[in-house]
């Protein structure tokens, strides 16, 4: 087979005279003018040569076809210019010097590190290294160098001559500049909608106030009627907007109440006319007094025949809220949010304090706004709940927030539904596009291109490794002089790896958690926090979990996709599931109790066998057994072993035989065992009785 490629091209000027180049001459197997035509596109002098077109004739033979592909001068040197500029931005990129810490890194931080996207690293490290990762799955420092050298990057540590702390942080520095951080003139300020937080003790109306005013039932939604996340919407009065914060008022949700207060104008402090002044309340009054923001005072539940309202006044008096009842300057109004009473006057009050503190911010800049929220959800990915602060956010916009960056691909409203193409101040917004999860608080800003986003992240990210490497080794040296002092009590931990439906209640939760301690004159028991993040469990967390001993995975409000469950039953990983704060406490709190005191050693009395595990709605996980020896009774005292591993000790809460409940069972009768702390069976697992000596 012959195959001959022709290039013609000719640069004769339209209609003007000028001199004009030709090259070679057409391929003889092209086809022919056929006699008199017009010269046209595929005659010499015709409209191509005059449009600047470049034809590349391709022939297959001297009978074969011909395949003529044409394409426009100016167009080529556009394609050729946007390659070179890419190609060099490549080159400059991948003769980047980068700083890895030697420690493990995640998949996400790793490509911040490097200045990649997660996904072209997680294709890297399946085509290349035959990984399969997820985002948040960890790296070994060996993996993470490969994959840094696999895209051309020179990798340094601190000891490394390439690597220089004070150039790092002028590179940050630099980085920084490239962001929108620029103050504005007062001339370009026009007034934006108040942003109001609520706050208040648990269950003294703080969430029934907003459902009133936005006419709609969130509270019933709330798991244990609390609320234990953020919320954030807009609602209109007189023609103005206003921007409401809803804050958690259990105690765990401290760091959500603080993040609420410090994103205000103004705090609206609800107080229950029949409870007065609780805990959450003086904590609320703190968390406004810290910020530096306005109260309002909501009495609220006046409709009910103990309401005492000089009684609430009086005792804020105490903590030097003084209201215009009492002479004072703080507004307040007596309310009642279940049957709607007073709500616009205190709507009048909330703009007449906008009105006082003169509220005002510039939309004609680069955005920069607040995490209020974070979260993994599915077909979206990373969606943070943001209040725009300053400018407007569009789509298409580059941001950074926190350690975390991305591009703007979605903007969606408040309602979960509403699409916008635009945000601006006192907006708050749900953001699509991050490549990993800012955590609530995080600063958002836009950056001049996806690349500074990136970086800048990246930068973050190192310096927190850093930090956290260094208080790792500082807390290692104490506890290390501690036992040579001889002073140091015994150390138990108990691991726990955190997922939550959302990043602040992960944060929440974790950090109540770690707070947990409990000591005897020989031990000392605490909470390690392996993982806190928002998403379903992933097999990555149970991979975490199953490196430790008797790890639990907590997913609160949230769930577990097969993959994870599959490995957590072949691993004896428990997961535990919850939707109420207290309940996923309290349940720690137990287990740490049974480290300090562990149950006596007892006499064995019997045992059975797992054959089956039932769901039975509103009870959990029923193990159906057979007592295979001696006799098993309701109340007593059994561990569950899983092969020479025992997972729990717990006590007998339901004992039934066939669908009669039963008090005991002896060897050889068929049940349904329900425990009172435990119900992740697996067929084959053995429940043993036994009676504490």
């Amino acid at each position: 087979m012959h195959v001959s490629i022709d290039l013609s091209y000719d640069l004769t000027r339209k209609k003007g005279g000028g001199s004009s180049v030709k090259g070679p001459a057409r391929n003889p197997l092209a086809k022919k003018v056929k006699p008199g035509a017009r010269p046209g596109r595929s005659g010499r002098g015709g409209d191509d040569e005059r449009a600047g077109r470049v034809s590349l004739r391709v022939g297959t033979g001297k009978k074969g076809r011909q395949t003529e592909v044409k394409m426009r001068r100016g167009s080529l040197r556009k394609k050729d210019r946007s390659r070179e500029k890419a190609e060099k931005e490549e080159r400059a990129l991948e003769r980047r010097t980068v700083y890895l810490p030697g420690t493990p890194m995640t998949v996400g931080e790793l490509a911040e590190a490097i200045s990649e996207t997660p996904v072209s690293v997680i294709k890297f490290l399946m085509a290349d290294l035959g990984i399969m990762a997820a985002v948040s799955q960890t790296l070994d420092p060996s993996t993470c160098e490969a994959v840094a050298e696999g895209f051309g990057r020179v990798v340094a540590g601190e000891d490394d001559e390439e690597y220089d702390d004070d150039d790092e942080d002028m590179d940050e520095s630099a980085l920084e500049s490239g962001v929108a951080w620029d103050e504005d003139d007062p001339e370009d300020l026009v007034p934006r909608p108040p942003v109001v937080t609520v706050m208040g003790h648990v269950d003294h109306g703080k969430t029934s106030l907003l459902d009133a005013i936005r006419n709609t039932r969130v509270t019933a939604g709330e798991a244990g009627g609390i609320t234990q996340h953020i919320a954030t919407y807009q609602v209109e009065h007189d023609g103005s907007q206003i921007t409401f914060i809803d804050t958690p008022g259990h105690a765990a949700f401290t760091d959500m109440r603080e993040r609420g207060a410090n994103t205000a104008d103004m705090i609206i402090l609800v107080v229950a006319a029949d409870d007065s002044v609780k805990q959450q309340t003086a904590d609320s009054i703190a968390c406004a007094r810290q910020a530096g923001v306005p109260l309002l005072v909501a009495v609220n539940k006046i409709d009910l025949p103990t309401a005492d309202v000089n009684r609430v006044l009086a005792d804020l008096a105490g903590y030097e809220v003084l209201t215009e009842d009492l002479g004072g300057e703080v507004l307040c109004s007596q309310i009642s949010a279940k049957e709607g009473t007073n709500l616009d006057d205190l709507l009048s009050k909330v703009m007449l304090q906008a009105e006082i503190l003169d509220l005002k911010a510039n939309p004609d800049r680069d955005a920069q706004g607040v995490v209020i929220e974070a979260r993994v959800e599915k077909g979206l990915g990373t969606v943070a709940t943001t209040l725009i602060q300053k400018g407007t956010i569009k789509v298409g916009d580059s941001f950074v927030a926190g350690e975390a960056s991305g591009k703007v691909r979605a903007l969606i409203g408040y309602d979960g539904k509403t699409r916008y193409k635009e945000a601006g101040p006192s907006t708050p917004i749900n953001i699509v596009g991050f490549t990993g999860v800012p955590a609530a608080g995080d600063i958002l800003v836009v950056a001049e291109d996806e690349q500074t986003a990136r970086e800048l992240a990246a930068a973050r990210s190192r310096i927190a490794r850093e930090k956290q490497a260094s208080t790792y080794q500082s807390g290692l040296m104490k506890s290390v002089a501690g036992l040579f002092s001889g002073g140091q009590k015994e150390l138990r931990e108990i691991c726990v790896v955190v997922k939550a439906d959302v990043q602040g209640s992960a944060e929440a939760l974790s950090r109540s958690l770690s707070d947990l301690k409990l000591e005897n004159d020989e031990v000392k028991v605490k909470i390690k926090v392996l993982v806190s993040e928002a998403g379903d469990v992933t097999k990555s967390d149970i991979a975490v979990a199953s490196v430790t001993p008797e790890t639990t995975v907590i997913a609160f409000n949230t769930g577990a996709n097969q993959a994870a469950m599959d490995d957590a039953r072949a691993l004896g990983v428990p997961i535990q599931y919850y939707s109420v704060v207290y309940d996923a406490i309290e349940s720690v709190e137990s287990r740490m109790q049974e480290v300090l005191s562990p149950t006596p050693e007892g006499e064995y009395v019997g045992s059975a066998i797992v054959q089956e595990v039932f769901n039975i709605g509103g009870t959990g996980n029923i193990a159906g057994s057979k007592c295979r020896d001696g006799i098993i009774k309701k109340g007593s005292n059994v561990r569950v072993l899983r092969g020479d591993k025992i997972l729990t000790e717990s006590k007998v809460k339901t004992l039934r035989n066939f669908k009669s409940e039963v008090d005991t069972i002896t060897s050889g009768d068929e049940c349904g065992i329900g425990l009172s702390s435990y119900e992740d069976f697996q067929v084959g697992d053995v429940i043993e009785s036994y009676v504490v000596k």
